[in-house]
């Protein structure tokens, strides 16, 4: 007959238990270890050792005492938890993951560990398993905002703006803080939302006025409606709460650059480390002829060999036509070449009604307008189109991303970045439709926050003379100034289905037309998620 390992007397336990609560940690600690060298195979006494370890910082040496309880009786899903947790706090990230999954294995009703295993996944980017221990985590309790407000995260990561707005929505009926308002306003403004995201924004301002991204969301807000000096308010609002705000301050420089007063945008760019700060700062510098600062700061950006930004595509290429010289940046050295003009067979398939679904959802669905200064006699959406929830959008999304996918292949084997870090993951960063009536145009732009851009038609006006309302694509633009015209570009004019595929780096216009029929595009974005 086996016989089972001695143990402490209840009254020893208590009298440890005590000084647990108590919080005399060294001193359980110390009675903890004498305890356990007496009953080495004592459960309760390693875990009490545990707590005191884990408790005074002492994580590793707590990590010990658990796996000694787990050699004694691995099926303790509690002890799985605790080592899960103290890998996380050891930014062993893997173990952590691996506990958590063993704790829910040996008991499934442990909430905690399904949100602390979706919080951990979420930040490896595996956004659809964190977001299924985040529905189950809710799904056992209701009540628990944090993980609804996770589960809103994810959902607005992966595009699912509606549902994610539900998300939020309940966090707040829950507990109406400050940053759930927050959440609500990015996701209404992603719904192109813009009068209800503003609110929401105000409701943040109205609990704490001194939120600096909920000024500067509301100031992004107003920018879209083309109210620019509610705006710039707004910055200046988000920067007197935090000097440092990294988005407020680009938006700042970037404010001052669309007025035309480059120098001044200059302190506002190079405080802030957002986006490609840096890299305005580079075109501000080139755009009022500074070109041996500019060329000294774009040769230690190509000296970092990192060759990831769409400006310093543009900015190099010009500069290496400017001054007939070699392109030393290696995101696209030569754009032109990059350019696929294609066709959507099933725009322009009679049988197949898809063409004028997105017309009727295009001009009848309330969608909000997103103000564009660079275009003329035309309205643009707000929102991302193409994660919208109609048929029509989601059918288009599926073919334009097929298409993206095929010219992945077409140019596979160039060793430029555009296509050696092509978006593993294709997904629309932005998208949006262009209506432009008689006299319409858009002036000569790229994409910065791009990095696969594209156009499909799917209305367009009588082309007249020449090449009204065509697609133009070349090397120079935005006034950027130049030494000489030999600058090369092309036009593409257009049918209904097709579909031009261009780097974001390349400049590329609308030629204005005087047709008086409407012309109609949906453009997108598609970028890499992380770099």
């Amino acid at each position: 007959m086996k016989t089972l390992p001695k143990q402490p007397h209840p009254s020893e336990l208590q009298a440890l238990h005590l000084l647990v609560q108590s919080g005399q940690l060294p001193l359980a600690e110390v009675q903890a270890q004498a305890l356990l060298a007496r009953y080495p195979k004592s459960l309760a006494v390693l875990n009490l050792l545990g707590m005191c370890q884990q408790g005074r910082g002492k994580l590793r040496e707590a990590a010990g005492s658990f796996r000694k309880m787990l050699v004694l009786d691995p099926r303790i899903a509690e002890i799985h938890f605790n080592l899960g947790a103290i890998n996380t706090q050891l930014n062993d990230v893997k173990a952590a993951v691996a506990c958590y999954r063993k704790a829910l294995q040996l008991n499934p009703e442990l909430t905690v560990a399904h949100f602390n295993l979706g919080a951990l996944l979420q930040q490896q980017g595996a956004l659809r398993e964190a977001g299924a221990h985040y529905r189950q985590a809710v799904a056992q309790q209701p009540e628990f905002a944090e993980a609804w407000a996770n589960w809103g995260t994810v959902l607005q990561l992966e595009g699912d703006l509606v549902a994610a707005e539900q998300c939020y929505r309940k966090v707040l009926a829950l507990q109406p803080d400050a940053r759930g308002f927050l959440n609500l306003g990015t996701v209404l403004y992603g719904q192109g939302e813009h009068p209800a995201a503003i609110a929401a924004f105000k409701e943040v301002l109205n609990l704490d006025p001194r939120f600096a991204d909920a000024w500067n969301d509301l100031g992004e807000t107003y920018r879209d409606q083309g109210d620019m000096e509610e705006a710039v308010r707004c910055y200046r609002e988000a920067l007197k709460a935090e000097p440092i705000h990294a988005r407020a301050n680009y938006n700042l420089g970037e404010c001052y650059c669309l007025s035309g007063q480059l120098e001044q945008a200059v302190p506002y760019f190079a405080a802030s480390d957002f986006a490609d700060a840096g890299e305005r700062v580079l075109q501000c510098l080139y755009k009022t002829g500074q070109f041996d600062v500019f060329k000294r700061r774009l040769d230690e950006f190509v000296e970092q060999g990192r060759h990831q930004s769409i400006l310093l595509g543009t900015l190099s290429t010009h500069y290496a036509l400017n001054f007939r010289q070699d392109n030393s940046y290696r995101f696209c050295r030569k754009p032109m070449d990059f350019v696929q003009h294609t066709h959507i067979a099933e725009l322009s398939d009679p049988a197949k009604p898809l063409l004028n679904e997105l017309l009727h959802d295009i001009k009848s669905l309330q969608i909000a307008e997103r103000k564009q200064g660079r275009l003329y006699y035309g309205i643009q959406s707000a929102g991302n189109l193409l994660q919208r929830d109609e048929p029509s959008f989601r059918q288009l999304a599926g073919l334009l991303l097929a298409k993206v996918r095929a010219y992945q292949k077409h140019f596979a084997g160039c060793d430029d970045a555009l296509i050696r870090l092509f978006p593993k993951e294709l997904e629309f960063a932005s998208s949006w439709y262009l209506r432009m009536k008689k006299g319409g145009y858009l002036t000569s732009h790229i994409h910065e926050e791009g990095w696969i851009s594209g156009c499909v038609y799917l209305q367009l006006p009588d082309k007249g003379e020449g090449h009204e309302g065509s697609f133009e694509y070349g090397t120079d633009g935005d006034d950027y100034p130049r030494l000489h015209d030999d600058f090369p570009c092309r036009i593409v004019d257009q049918a209904v289905g097709d579909l031009v595929l261009f780097p974001s780096s390349l400049f590329h216009r609308t030629i204005p037309f005087h047709s008086e029929q409407e012309r109609v595009c949906v453009a997108f974005d598609i970028k890499p998620r992380a770099l």
